[in-house]
């Protein structure tokens, strides 16, 4: 079964969490609850989150302070965070959460359709992202030499064969998610997302390739997990 995503909610109003919960409960991933920016950080400390819903106005700590922190951490840098807000006073604000770190700024009352629409985009790309992290796992295993138990005797072409079916199967998949990208024309970080991703898996895709009998000596670069 595909582990699901977590959806990180941040607001200081319960009936706000309800309304976000009611909305994106369709996606079918892990809504977590957070009621200010202290809490949601102590979230991030032990899980791993797609894509970060946070309002801007909250007491104690607000949103622009608490994606600064979030920005700060190396673990949880590169997390995609919206912005929510009741209040709009023009290009400054706006500008002044995007500089803090969001993808996305979006006025309350919003349209839920369009919501739910943006958040499934960072929930397929992080979904893609653990994939690809998990062939690159493997792959790096079988250069290593690991995987030496009973249950492990699979002959080192056969390995490369799943992997490279595996592969497949993420690559197909990150390509369809571009071409729907490009097709709607969706938030640029997006966009660059899929981008790095498609690069990420280039770079695998190589490393598998180098591996095959007659390909030539030398040990392939793996790629990043960055």
């Amino acid at each position: 079964m595909v582990q699901k995503a977590k959806i990180l909610l941040v607001d200081d109003r319960p009936e706000n969490l309800l309304a976000l919960e009611a909305i994106l409960s369709a996606l079918d991933q892990t809504l977590v609850r957070a009621s200010s920016g202290e809490e949601a950080l102590k979230a991030l400390l032990t899980d791993d989150f797609a894509v970060i819903l946070l309002d801007v106005q909250m007491p104690g700590m607000d949103g622009f302070e608490t994606a600064a922190h979030i920005k700060r951490r190396e673990r949880t840098r590169d997390i995609p965070i919206i912005f929510l807000t009741a209040i709009n006073h023009g290009p400054h604000h706006t500008f002044r959460g995007y500089a803090a770190g969001a993808v996305d700024y979006i006025s309350k009352p919003f349209d839920p359709w369009v919501l739910r629409a943006k958040v499934s985009v960072f929930v397929e790309l992080y979904m893609k992202n653990c994939q690809l992290r998990e062939q690159a796992a493997l792959l790096r295993l079988q250069l290593e030499g690991g995987g030496h138990g009973a249950g492990d005797a699979k002959e080192p072409a056969g390995l490369l064969a799943e992997l490279s079916a595996r592969l497949a199967a993420v690559e197909e998949q990150a390509e369809a998610l571009s071409k729907q990208l490009d097709d709607e024309s969706t938030d640029a970080a997006a966009v660059a997302t899929a981008a790095h991703l498609e690069r990420k898996l280039t770079g695998l895709r190589r490393a598998l390739d180098a591996l095959e009998p007659g390909a030539g000596a030398g040990s392939p670069t793996l790629p990043s997990q960055s």
